[in-house]
Formats: C-alpha cells, structure tokens, sequence
C-alpha cells in the first residue's frame, strides 16, 4: 500500500464544493471516480481545505492509499485522462509517508481573494472575480486588515454551520493591493472558520467604500457577533493557492 499527495486546481463552479454531496457533483467524486477507473480501487480521498461550491483552486493538496503498483507520474497522467471533460487538473503527484495526512499535516492555507475594481462589467473574467464597480480605498482597506491579525475570537467572521470546535483562530497574514483594474486580497493561516475569508473580505469592501472605519472593522471582531460583521463575499473570487507542510 502506497499513499500518494497530489496538487491540483480546479474551476469551483463546476461543482458543489469539494465534498461529496447528494445535490450536486463535487471535485471529492469526480477524483476518487477518476482513480477507480485508473487503479480498479474505490479509495478515499483527504483534502487539505474543504472548499464551498464555487470557490476556485489553484493549490488544492490531498492524499489517498494504493495498492496498485505505480509511480507518482503515471497517477499524474492518468487521473487527469479520466478526470476528463471535468474542469480539473492534477498538477503534481508523488509517493509519500504514510504518516502525511493532507489535512492534519498542514502548517498553513494561503487563499486569495480577487476583485475586480472598475466600472465596465466582466467578460473574460466573470465568474473568477468579484465585480465592484465603485472605487475601492486600497489603503484603507490594508489598514483595516491589519487589525484583524494575530490570534482572536473570530465569531464575527464564522459562518452559521461552521463545524469548528473553536472560533479562535490565528491569522498569519491578510493584505490587500491594487494591481491595476484588480484588488487583491491574500490571507494566510493554520487553517480558518467556515466562510471566514470571503466574510472578512465582505467587511473589507465596506470600509473600501467608506461606509466603515477601521475602528468599525476592530468593533465588529470584538463584539464576536456575526451580525455585527459585514456580507459574506461571493465564492468566485476565492481561490486556494497554497498549501504549506
């Protein structure tokens, strides 16, 4: 028995998530489908960041168990021969330690978020950037940001359904920066709540538009309320791009 760790990326609207579901199909289904028909295996698969319906990866880690003597190039190439037409890629594979584990094995997640910040509508990019026609406040934005790292009570930023044992969380990094027509927001943590980044982004464009402040921004991470928080971001301008180990 060999586990084998695999990097991919894949289109998030294809899909209900990354979980196998009974409303829809999920990139969980669409890969272990893909190493049965390989392998003659029904394995299971563990991802490392168990992204919503429509959220983007261009990073995604996961590891699974065969028997099957192969090699990490072969399970490369062929999960992506049977993943077809999905809108999935395995970009890397290689045999690894049994005790590395996907999830548990992680140090950090790297998510970004993109907006895109003008006023003409999206054409090429729809569906992989959040739209905002009115100017965003970089600047202020980044200010506003740099309150929420560090390790706190993040129940302002935590979905209803979050499965967590814990709302406190430590967040290693989020910034913001305009790369011209795009505003680009990067968060970096062990691991995060349920929808907390595309919440967090969702309070940032508040303040980007000057409808809050920074004080605001750090009163709503206090009150540890989500309804003090700001609307949750949409999931097609998040992507997972790194996984850290």
């Amino acid at each position: 028995m060999t586990r084998y760790k695999i990097i991919l990326e894949y289109h998030g609207r294809a899909f209900v998530g990354w979980q196998r579901q009974a409303n829809g199909l999920a990139v969980q289904e669409v890969i272990e489908n893909a190493i049965e028909k390989f392998s003659g295996e029904k394995v299971v698969t563990h991802v490392a960041g168990r992204t919503d319906a429509g959220v983007h990866a261009i990073g995604q880690v996961c590891h699974f168990d065969l028997e099957k003597e192969t090699d990490g190039r072969t399970v490369r190439d062929a999960i992506n021969f049977y993943v077809k037409p999905h809108p999935v890629s395995v970009l890397e594979s290689e045999p690894v330690d049994n005790e590395f584990h996907a999830r548990l094995s992680a140090t950090k997640r790297i998510y970004l978020y993109k907006i895109t910040n003008r006023r003409a509508p999206l054409a090429v990019e729809k569906g992989f950037s959040w739209h905002i026609p009115q100017e965003l406040d970089v600047d202020v934005m980044n200010a506003a940001a740099e309150t929420l790292i560090g390790k706190h009570d993040f129940t302002t930023f935590r979905a209803v359904g979050c499965q967590a044992s814990s709302p406190v969380k430590t967040l290693d990094y989020l910034g913001v920066e305009r790369d011209e027509g795009l505003v680009l927001i990067s968060a970096r943590a062990r691991s995060f709540l349920y929808h907390q980044v595309r919440n967090m982004v969702g309070t940032l464009k508040l303040v980007g538009l000057g409808k809050w402040t920074v004080d605001n921004v750090a009163e709503a991470l206090a009150a540890r309320d989500r309804a003090k928080g700001g609307p949750t971001a949409p999931p097609h301008g998040l992507y997972l791009t790194e996984v850290v180990y």
